[in-house]
């Protein structure tokens, strides 16, 4: 990831250590985010089971939350003056979801996923919503409003694990 300098298109409202700091952590919340839509997207065209149609509309939901704030992720990024990097190759050599597998996957096992791919998310972002509040409060805040969403959102997947 490349950051900006005094002599880059957008100056950063941080100052340069600050702006490094939140500047990665905004990259790896990005690539959380992106990787976990396709998780999610992968599981929508391939889950099958007697409960198929509520989790593939369930999983368009999570898919739409992820781009949601990959969006607001990404902009941020820029407006600290951090060029945010979405590539496929990024996320690829970044990813630290589980592998999602290839071909039809039962519902259950498509459920049970999904939380852990969920939860793993939420807990690498949590401590950067700490060390975001001590350098920049403005993405701290926005990982706040992430954070909760995706915990409301491990929680109405896990509620169906015991079904």
């Amino acid at each position: 990831m490349k950051t900006m300098g005094e002599h880059d298109p957008i100056p950063s409202p941080l100052d340069d250590h600050a702006r490094d700091v939140i500047g990665q952590s905004l990259q790896a919340t990005l690539v959380d985010l992106l990787d976990l839509s396709l998780v999610a997207k992968q599981a929508h065209w391939n889950v099958v089971g007697r409960r198929f149609r509520d989790i593939h509309l369930q999983l368009d939901e999570l898919v739409d939350l992820c781009r949601k704030y990959v969006d607001e992720v990404a902009e941020r990024a820029a407006a600290t003056g951090v060029a945010p990097d979405g590539r496929a190759a990024t996320v690829a050599d970044s990813r630290a979801l589980p592998a999602f597998p290839a071909g039809f996957v039962r519902d259950d096992d498509v459920i049970n996923r999904i939380v852990e791919s969920v939860d793993g998310v939420a807990r690498r972002l949590r401590p950067r919503v700490d060390e975001a509040g001590k350098l920049d409060p403005v993405t701290q805040d926005l990982y706040v409003e992430i954070l909760r969403a995706l915990e409301k959102t491990r929680w109405m997947w896990s509620a169906q694990c015991n079904i």
